[in-house]
């Protein structure tokens, strides 16, 4: 199934191809750009497309967006993430911003937008706790009004780069009296104020890419607060939702199947019964791509006539991510013994091809994947989403 193109919209997806092959930096051209690069290399990227105005396909035009069509949006995602791009510092840009501009003030668009798009701010994401992380509505971080400050303790965890984090948005807990959903707050935080530790935890494959997030005593003014006081639960499902629709992942699973089919031509002889089992197994994931494509193709019609997507954000979040997994099983499988090689040093772009050191890579990426189906809510909790909204259980 293909989006039926506009001779406008058709040229709009030329234009947007012809601009990353030109422009694209070739230093982030890197199996794993969130652990390979420094903080400034992650940002060539999102400043290009902000010298471009493309750096928030989503955003309406009055807060800094392009002011594109619903199909326009859909045709950049698809050819940044089929060209394996990294994508604008999602944190910001996806979730807090969209967050900021809908329930925020005017002082604080004001701040805080501008500096979002162009990347001077880096933030990320104070949501998960020991013992919180779906069931987010359990945050014991506390947030005690003292003035005109909040006086904030508690633990974030999982907490993606925060190492390089301006700023934070956490869910806060408010009114320890209210039920659970009814007592959180949404409070914007400066990384650098006292009281705030950021401690690396390094996962299996060796990595820094998360953290824990220690909030000390920690004085953030009353004028951090987005929105009304414990209404964050509010906040906090709008922008879950943004993020779990950016998940399925058709683009990047597409470029992954191309790089699975290249290795098991490498590594698997035509004449051996394992070759064709490969071939059996590749199909089928590539029928479960079409048929995620052409759903969201589906939904991008729909948006385009005004049409609520309802629960589709939570199908995209559980069917992306299953089968990116089931494509980098399949990868390490393909490479046999070489995949349960772990890195010790971040690797070098030469890596993306097949040849004797692609295990590190692939190995990484395996273990890497297994996080897609717990963070953003857990699938589980996405199919009791759909269960409740679409099945009425």
């Amino acid at each position: 199934m293909e989006l039926a193109l506009s001779p406008e919209d058709a040229a709009f997806r030329d234009e947007v191809r012809a601009f990353i092959k030109d422009n694209y930096p070739a230093e982030m051209r890197v199996p794993n750009p969130e652990t390979d690069l420094s903080k400034e290399q992650m940002l060539l990227w999102h400043r290009i497309l902000h010298n471009k105005g493309w750096i928030a396909p989503l955003w309406p035009k009055e807060y800094g967006g392009p002011g594109w069509s619903i199909t326009r949006r859909f045709i950049f995602e698809q050819e940044t993430t089929r060209a394996g791009t990294m994508p604008p510092l999602a944190f910001s840009v996806t979730m807090v911003g969209p967050v900021i501009y809908t329930f925020g003030n005017a002082a604080q668009k004001a701040k805080f937008l501008p500096r979002i798009l162009s990347g001077e701010d880096w933030w990320c994401q104070g949501y998960s706790e020991p013992g919180s992380g779906s069931d987010l509505a359990t945050v014991r971080t506390k947030a005690v009004r003292d003035g005109d400050h909040y006086i904030v303790n508690g633990h974030k965890t999982w907490t993606t780069l925060a190492q390089h984090a301006d700023w934070i948005f956490c869910l806060v807990r408010t009114d320890p009296a209210a039920k659970p959903q009814s007592g959180i707050s949404f409070l914007l935080i400066d990384m650098k104020s006292p009281g705030v530790t950021v401690r690396p935890i390094i996962t299996i494959d060796g990595s820094h890419e998360v953290n824990d997030v220690f909030l000390e005593d920690v004085r953030v003014p009353v004028e951090n607060l987005i929105g009304e006081e414990n209404k964050g639960w509010t906040y906090a499902k709008f922008l879950l939702g943004n993020e779990r629709t950016s998940m399925a992942g058709i683009g990047r699973s597409t470029r992954y199947i191309a790089r699975l089919k290249k290795i098991v031509k490498a590594e698997i002889p035509e004449d051996d019964p394992a070759h064709l089992e490969f071939i059996r197994d590749i199909a089928r994931v590539e029928l479960d791509v079409l048929a995620l494509e052409a759903t969201e193709l589906r939904v991008v019609a729909q948006m385009a006539r005004g049409i609520d997507p309802g629960p589709a954000a939570s199908l995209f979040k559980i069917r992306g991510t299953e089968i990116f997994q089931d494509i980098t099983e399949l990868t390490h499988r393909a490479i046999g013994n070489d995949g349960l090689a772990i890195r010790e040093h971040p690797v070098s772009a030469n890596h993306f091809m097949p040849g004797p050191d692609y295990g590190h890579t692939a190995s990484e990426k395996y273990l890497n994947s297994r996080k897609l189906s717990i963070y953003g809510g857990s699938n589980e909790i996405q199919r009791n989403i759909i269960a409740k909204a679409v099945l009425g259980l």
